[in-house]
């Protein structure tokens, strides 16, 4: 072991240490108001949904718990037990081409590490999700879903994976820079090519058909300036009995899709409310901020990455004897989550002042008391905890407690 894997393991230790604490406080602080409702939501949450909320959160909470330090071992398992040594070893036995030895150890480690998480994802499916109601999956569904998404890693991934280790071999010391151009255009080519090539794949979208509804949202559209390729109904009930809205695409492919179960339990009012604030998104152009964001922050993580990789002691701190390109992509991919875990409150911090804003702005297109009573049933529908430990929340969520939320949709409410 060098320095490096001293320094690993004390990130490892530090960051699991704090996740634990965080889950600690959340689970003590949920438990400590699970049998009072909030002042704010007194009379329109029932006390049994608030349990229900209660218990689903300390349910999840428990099992993250678990999953943590599940994740945690297998993470020293691959890099310091040597599973990516003998893996890399194993293929490198073949004889084959470089880049295809690279993408076939990049496969197999994704393959095997999907493999090592199915229990949990299926545990959370058929049990946890069973047990508070909100499953409509069958093991057909989940299967056939996890078959779809191997054949897109096959037709998708594959090729990705190839194009970048041979830019990282034949590029010279500013591969990384030329990697990143090419991420750049391929997030961009899916952000606008999803709607219509992949979410199919898993979803029926369906033209909304109700007529009355369909004109309300199209004047709040024309009001709001935006255009889009249609208004579709997503059939989430198919899998979940959670319920949301979103846009997604941008150019010429938007598209505005509600779940199902959203239209089941929310009145016209109430939609037009919620559409107000996902265009708020859209007018206040935070899809475009995110992925300004993103791509600056991949950017420096790629320049980091290429520096990194020309280093002997990066490979060999993780467990690695020969130094490769896919090496240095899958130990960067595997340890950096260690390292980045404490820059999650000003990822959430940025992420809740665009909730706040598209709030803003739904207040001044829509109705904000619609607002209000559309969150209070999505709340209570998707068993939403109403009071989470602030220090858990702030490391955690991307959109504010449900009463901070409350709170300031009224206060944008009375100064208007």
């Amino acid at each position: 072991m060098n320095t490096f894997t001293y320094f690993f393991l004390l990130a490892l230790a530090g960051s699991l240490g704090v996740r634990f604490w965080l889950a600690a406080r959340q689970l003590s602080h949920v438990r400590k108001h699970r049998d009072t409702v909030p002042a704010s939501f007194a009379g329109r949450i029932p006390l049994k949904d608030h349990h229900k909320a209660a218990d689903y959160t300390l349910t999840n909470t428990r099992i993250g718990m678990i999953a943590l330090l599940y994740d945690s071992l297998l993470l020293l398992g691959w890099t310091l037990g040597g599973g990516l040594e003998w893996l890399d070893n194993s293929w490198r036995g073949a004889a084959l081409h470089p880049v295809v030895t690279g993408t076939a150890v990049m496969f197999s480690a994704l393959v095997i590490m999907t493999l090592l998480d199915l229990p949990f994802s299926l545990y959370h499916t058929f049990v946890v999700e069973e047990r508070f109601g909100f499953n409509r999956s069958t093991p057909t569904v989940f299967f056939t879903d996890l078959l779809k998404n191997a054949l897109l890693l096959v037709v998708i991934g594959g090729p990705l994976i190839a194009l970048a280790l041979w830019i990282m071999e034949a590029s010279g010391g500013l591969w990384w820079l030329y990697l990143w151009a090419v991420w750049m255009v391929f997030t961009l080519v899916m952000y606008w090519a999803y709607p219509a090539v992949i979410a199919p794949l898993f979803n029926k979208f369906s033209p909304l058909d109700n007529d009355a509804l369909k004109q309300r949202i199209q004047a709040l559209l024309d009001k709001c300036g935006f255009r889009s390729k249609g208004i579709f109904v997503m059939d989430g009930s198919k899998r979940s009995g959670h319920g949301n809205a979103y846009f997604t695409g941008f150019g010429n492919n938007k598209r505005i899709v509600f779940f199902d179960t959203l239209l089941e339990s929310l009145n016209p009012t109430e939609i037009e409310a919620v559409l107000a604030h996902e265009l708020g998104h859209f007018k206040l152009r935070h899809i475009q901020k995110r992925l300004l964001m993103t791509f600056a922050l991949s950017l420096v993580a790629l320049a980091l990455l290429g520096w990194l990789a020309a280093q002997d002691w990066f490979y060999q701190g993780l467990g690695i004897s020969q130094p490769s390109p896919w090496m240095a992509l899958l130990l960067f991919m595997l340890a950096m989550p260690v390292f980045t875990f404490f820059l999650q409150p000003l990822m959430s911090l940025l992420s809740r002042k665009h909730e706040f804003e598209a709030d803003a702005y739904a207040v001044r297109q829509a109705n904000g008391a619609d607002l209000i009573k559309a969150l209070v049933k999505m709340y209570r529908e998707n068993a939403s905890t109403l009071t989470p430990d602030p220090l858990y929340s702030a490391f955690h969520d991307s959109h504010p407690p449900a009463p901070v939320r409350i709170s300031h949709i009224s206060a944008t409410m009375s100064a208007h």
